[in-house]
């Protein structure tokens, strides 16, 4: 008997008899990271978790896009979520084996929810990080994970958005598990959501209006996805859909933009001024001629509608106040401004848009 052969056939079998675990990969490994933001992060998930338990509806579970509900997407949540008791799962740069690793650990401690909206994947897209199957895998392993430890839930499950200006690679990657992880709905427990479509234009470039970077979502967006999973997620939960608003169809206003205004003589001058949009709350500054700046206050954004007052101070001591309102429509703004003179209203229009 050849004395190697006995060596040669444990080599070969050696893959077969190692156990599962051993020949898993990275997107199905559940792990943690050890930055200590993302610690913070996910401590302050737990504490929210813990705080309002079975008072949850609603999980959205995620990586920065679906953190991003706290930012941009802070006055859709709002209108959308609020009164179901939504818990913000998302956390900046997770992959889907940080996801499967926070559900053992605290995040979904003490929560009976009826749903939960699954948006995962796009970090493990990175360069060769992860490859389309093992991406999917990931996905599946968190749809697997949700259905074990609450038994009963619906899962809205949500593709991974495009990204990127132009189709690129990545993108395709991104497409290839998307025809993937849609096979796990059952349209029973686990719903297939699909409408990354509408974050595209029709030569399949991204917007900026709806991603200013090309990944991350803006006002108008965030609002694209809760209209979109709306009529599903009020079925699933029992209630009254929200009715579409024009909030969550809002722009985030935050950048520099420059009004026109009619002069002393009816010519058009303009004030550069610059906005700063968190939620429904508006802050920013008027730029003045002479270099100072006007603090704008009280502003706010409502649907498309916006309202700030600005106090300019005048050279004998007294000063003037004006009520500005206005609506953001198609990247614009335009209102009225009204102030007070020797005791008598005078209002005047205004427009702005972005420089």
């Amino acid at each position: 008997m050849n004395p190697t052969l006995p060596v040669l056939t444990l080599a070969l079998l050696a893959p077969l008899l190692m156990p599962l675990t051993a020949l898993a990969h990275s997107a199905v490994e559940p792990a943690p990271r050890p930055e200590e933001g993302w610690q913070r992060r996910h401590a302050s998930i737990n504490t929210n978790v813990a705080n309002l338990g079975e008072k949850s509806q609603v999980l959205f579970i995620g990586d920065s896009i679906t953190q991003g509900w706290e930012g941009a997407g802070k006055s859709v949540w709002e209108t959308y979520y609020s009164h179901r008791n939504a818990l913000n799962l998302g956390i900046g740069g997770d992959r889907t084996q940080h996801v499967l690793w926070r559900l053992d650990n605290g995040n979904l401690s003490g929560v009976k929810p009826k749903a939960a909206v699954v948006m995962i994947g796009t970090n493990n897209s990175n360069g060769e990080d992860n490859t389309v199957e093992q991406i999917a895998d990931g996905v599946g392993a968190i749809v697997a994970k949700l259905k074990e430890k609450i038994p009963g839930i619906k899962v809205l499950l949500v593709p991974i958005f495009p990204r990127s200006e132009n189709p690129s690679p990545q993108r395709g990657k991104v497409l290839q598990v998307n025809q993937i992880i849609q096979k796990l709905a059952d349209e029973e427990q686990v719903y297939w959501m699909d409408f990354g479509h509408k974050f595209l234009n029709t030569d399949g470039t991204i917007p900026r209006e709806l991603m200013p970077d090309y990944l991350h979502l803006s006002t108008k967006a965030y609002g694209i996805w809760a209209e979109s999973i709306e009529a599903r997620l009020a079925m699933v939960l029992g209630d009254t859909p929200v009715k579409s608003t024009a909030s969550a169809g809002a722009s985030d206003l935050s950048g520099n933009w420059v009004a026109t205004v009619p002069g002393p003589n009816g010519e058009p001058v303009e004030m550069p001024f610059s906005l700063k949009q968190d939620g429904a709350k508006l802050t920013g500054k008027f730029e003045r001629p002479d270099g100072r700046f006007i603090e704008l206050k009280d502003g706010k954004i409502e649907g498309s509608q916006v309202s700030w007052t600005l106090k300019r101070d005048r050279p004998d001591g007294s000063s003037m106040t004006y009520e500005m309102t206005g609506k953001s429509e198609g990247g614009k703004l335009a209102g009225k401004a009204t102030t007070d003179m020797g005791g008598n209203a005078v209002t005047i229009e205004w427009s702005a848009k972005r420089r």
